[in-house]
């Protein structure tokens, strides 16, 4: 087969030479997936009624329609219900206590205040996970306007809390997307502040701040990024030669690769399958489609519980790689007709076509636990011959002429972002990288970050692992200085050299 070379290879930035040279003796990640659509679309893309998806009891005056105002007697926010936040705060001191990491970040760097005259403008998962990380930006001297990156993962009450203290939240569950591209406008558009470091999540932040207000985005001193989407624009801007920031690549950093692609999605695809069809696993057939970090966390639970799990993938590393844990390798097409559950980690498009979904066995339960909503086609099923029933929150049953049912659970979006919770220590691991990409892209001296793409220093991705070790009352061994010497290290680290892969 024949290589190309120079295409759809990314170009990765090391802050010292020595990680370079390491580095560039092993060959990069091919190109990320191609995303010709402007915006991400798993943000905005929705077939149902927001209504149907928000809490009922509340009324269903839009809140850009509401005048609201907190104790402290400002109005710069936009939330469903201030009134809810007494509720939001103890959702966020109940997340704190699984995020001792970022809570012993914040003890350690209160004094100094690393982020003082930072001005954060972030658009992340408005969660109480992101509260914690959001609060402690502020008590690292930072100041914060935060949107949501999702239309549907907001905690109402968690945006009242954080607007209650004063952060300028602009988000509720259930936006639509006009609403969506509002909030993100109000976050940035104020009179008097202006962004200096963005934190984004998908992209779509920085993608509004460069198309709209270009003389802001010229001024920013970094972004961080943390999605595989937001990371690959930024590629796009940066061989286009319009990224005119430095700009930091969490998503790729190996405490967020790890930890919350495989930890996390090993423990939430059970969790999320359960709450929505309350299957049981044993004996089940089920085929994941892609066995990268996701693929491997959702094979290792489905296993454990009895599962018979078969797995489809186009990168022959990573197929050989299910081999040896057990797992037959397959063509979707091959075994469509005898599974009971089908789950997509691909981060592709079209992964289950029309064509498959035709061919399903009657009550074959199908979900999507990779980046977008674009693996199932989902549109392909809104035609005349088939009814949807909608059976309970996130499940519907798309039934067949013939009778035949297909559950499809939360409309092909994230499983366990829309219909579980993802466990608060690994958004801690997440957060605590995130926290310390911010405070090094801001506190670099000028020319460290040139206008590009970066990996998160190593070194860094240790001292997150490190603040977490505590939580198990783990001792970390620590070289004799013979052994430093013997293995050409730093007694202190970094450990490893860059091409590592863990």
């Amino acid at each position: 087969m024949a290589h190309k070379h120079g295409h759809g290879r990314e170009r990765i930035q090391f802050a010292n030479t020595e990680d370079k040279q390491e580095f560039s003796k092993f060959p990069t990640k091919a190109g990320r997936r191609s995303l010709s659509r402007s915006i991400s679309q798993s943000s905005t893309d929705s077939y149902s009624s927001a209504a149907s998806y928000t809490d009922s009891s509340d009324d269903e005056t839009s809140p850009r329609d509401k005048a609201q105002v907190n104790t402290h007697g400002s109005s710069d926010f936009c939330v469903k219900n201030i009134k809810q936040a007494e509720f939001g705060r103890r959702e966020i001191e109940i997340a704190e206590q699984d995020m001792s990491a970022l809570i012993s970040l914040r003890k350690r760097a209160q004094g100094e205040k690393p982020l003082a005259g930072a001005k954060i403008v972030g658009c992340t998962h408005i969660t109480a996970q992101t509260a914690v990380l959001i609060e402690t930006l502020v008590a690292l001297g930072a100041q914060c306007r935060w949107t949501a990156c999702n239309i549907y993962s907001t905690q109402n009450e968690v945006a009242a809390a954080l607007a209650e203290t004063g952060v300028p939240v602009f988000a509720w569950k259930g936006e639509s997307e006009d609403d969506f591209w509002w909030c993100i406008d109000r976050c940035v558009n104020t009179e008097g502040w202006q962004a200096n470091m963005i934190l984004d999540d998908g992209g779509d932040l920085t993608h509004w701040v460069y198309k709209k207000y270009p003389s802001v985005f010229k001024k920013v001193r970094g972004i961080v990024e943390e999605s595989v989407t937001g990371v690959h624009r930024l590629y796009q801007l940066s061989k286009a030669g319009k990224l005119c920031v430095p700009a930091m690549n969490v998503n790729d950093s190996v405490t967020k690769q790890k930890f919350d692609n495989l930890y996390c999605c090993r423990e939430s695809i059970l969790d999320g399958l359960k709450r929505t069809t309350d299957i049981m696993f044993g004996g089940k057939q089920v085929v994941v489609c892609g066995y990268g970090e996701v693929g491997k966390g959702c094979c290792t639970a489905l296993k454990a519980l009895g599962a018979i799990v078969c797995i489809t993938e186009i990168d022959p590393i990573c197929a050989l790689q299910a081999c040896m844990d057990g797992f037959r390798v397959v063509k979707l097409s091959e075994v469509i007709r005898q599974m009971d559950v089908v789950i997509t980690c691909t981060g592709n498009k079209n992964v289950v076509t029309r064509e498959q979904l035709d061919r399903m066995k009657n009550g074959c339960i199908v979900c999507n636990m990779g980046h977008s909503n674009t693996e199932i086609d989902v549109a392909s099923l809104r035609s005349p011959e088939l009814t949807w029933e909608r059976v309970r929150s996130q499940v519907d049953h798309i039934i067949w002429p013939d009778g035949k049912r297909v559950v499809l659970l939360a409309e092909g979006r994230l499983l366990n972002l829309s219909c579980s919770t993802v466990p608060t220590f690994v958004l801690s691991i997440t957060a605590t990288t995130q926290a310390l990409a911010l405070i090094e892209l801001f506190n670099a001296p000028e020319g460290r970050y040139k206008q590009d793409v970066y990996l998160l220093p190593k070194k860094m991705d240790e001292y997150v692992a490190s603040l977490h070790l505590p939580n198990f009352d783990a001792h970390l061994t620590e070289l004799s200085d013979e052994q430093a010497k013997y293995m050409g290290l730093n007694k202190n680290g970094p450990f490893k050299p860059n091409y590592y892969r863990y």
